[in-house]
């Protein structure tokens, strides 16, 4: 069983590591202006918001998460040939977003089932998954130079077709018969705290993403070195995942575990704000093993620990989407014009979001989420 999962996470990441990175070069390709690759972008984003949980309810009310989960992946592979024949910012625009309705709920659904069948291993599943992403990164270098940035939409939806296939052979769960309510989720208090937990540090990695390669740039550094930075923060990921994570977690519990990782990405943030010397950023890209994939990996327990399994899938999307996704589109808005007014200094921003998720972490417990609404 776990070998299934493996090779669907291995598809899954390594279609969206030929995919993601370089779609805003396709759509310069195809003649769009910065600014309408930017309205392409944030409307995917936006379906992506509202798809992602409306997948996860069908899955939960169907008791078919496994079927959800394949359909959205074959879908995932038409709407990424969709590409080739779209033109235009108004075509594209509607192939981004049935694109992005199509991959919402990909990977919440697939820890939905992961976390269900094979619990224990689940870091293992997920390191493979971000092994797979850093190799479809590398694999379409060589596809680009060969063929053209149109090949990385076909070997994206040969990838996501293959997950299909795959996804139909994980196991489906139980049948549930009495469905329970999203509401729940909501009204409950451990769930709202770990998604504003979760929010606020990864929220606090968008200055990091949109703008570390421009202030190590300012200091100095090269592209290679640039590139090596970000490999090694992606080692450290995948490291966390598969070996130090789940032993660590086990030893601190999860709640400790989401502490750590904001005290971990309030010190990483201070030290960008402060410093680009290569020593200290070897240091600290080192720590987005816990900024990161430990935090994910405890959020990843406490869901499987509160959430009833009738709302597993509705729990993962929601979580997924509208938790991490609106506060990575919300800090990455802000990021933009406080950087511009404060420099390297606005760093210290993204500390102090990270910080404020230490004291909320603590308080999380293994408090299940009623399965219905009250009457």
């Amino acid at each position: 069983m776990l070998t299934r999962f493996l090779v669907v996470y291995t598809a899954l990441y390594a279609g969206y590591g030929v995919t993601t990175p370089f779609l805003p070069s396709f759509l310069a390709e195809r003649g769009l202006s910065p600014g309408e690759i930017g309205l392409v972008l944030a409307g995917a984003q936006a379906v992506r918001l509202v798809a992602g949980p409306l997948a996860g309810r069908a899955a939960d009310r169907l008791s078919a998460t496994r079927g959800v989960l394949a359909a959205a992946a074959l879908l995932s592979a038409v709407t990424a040939l969709a590409y080739l024949a779209g033109s235009g910012p108004a075509g594209l625009l509607l192939v981004a977003m049935a694109h992005a309705a199509a991959t919402a709920p990909l990977a919440p659904l697939a820890d939905a089932l992961a976390l269900a069948a094979v619990r224990a291993s689940y870091g293992r599943v997920r390191g493979t998954g971000s092994a797979a992403f850093i190799a479809g990164t590398l694999a379409a270098g060589q596809v680009i130079a060969w063929s053209g940035l149109a090949a990385l939409l076909v070997c994206g939806a040969a990838l996501f077709g293959f997950m299909a296939l795959a996804a139909g052979r994980l196991p489906g769960g139980a049948i549930r018969p009495a469905p329970a309510r999203p509401r729940a989720l909501l009204r409950s208090a451990p769930f709202r705290r770990l998604v504003l937990v979760a929010a606020l540090v990864i929220g606090s990695h968008a200055m990091h993403d949109a703008f570390a390669v421009l202030r190590w740039r300012a200091a100095g550094i090269g592209p290679g070195t640039a590139s090596l930075l970000w490999a090694e923060a992606v080692a450290a990921e995948v490291l966390v995942f598969a070996v130090l994570g789940p032993p660590l977690l086990d030893r601190l519990g999860a709640a400790r575990a989401l502490a750590l990782a904001g005290l971990a990405a309030a010190f990483r943030w201070g030290v960008m704000a402060e410093t680009a010397a290569l020593p200290a950023l070897v240091l600290v890209q080192a720590l987005h093993g816990l900024t990161f994939a430990l935090l994910h990996l405890a959020a990843m327990r406490l869901l499987a620990a509160t959430v009833p399994p009738a709302l597993a899938a509705t729990a993962q999307t929601l979580y997924g989407t509208l938790g991490l996704g609106l506060a990575t589109t919300l800090t990455t808005l802000a990021a933009g014009p406080f950087y511009g007014l404060a420099g390297p200094r606005a760093f210290w921003g993204m500390a102090v979001l990270a910080l404020a998720a230490v004291p909320l972490a603590r308080t999380l417990a293994a408090d299940p989420v009623a399965p219905t609404e009250d009457p």
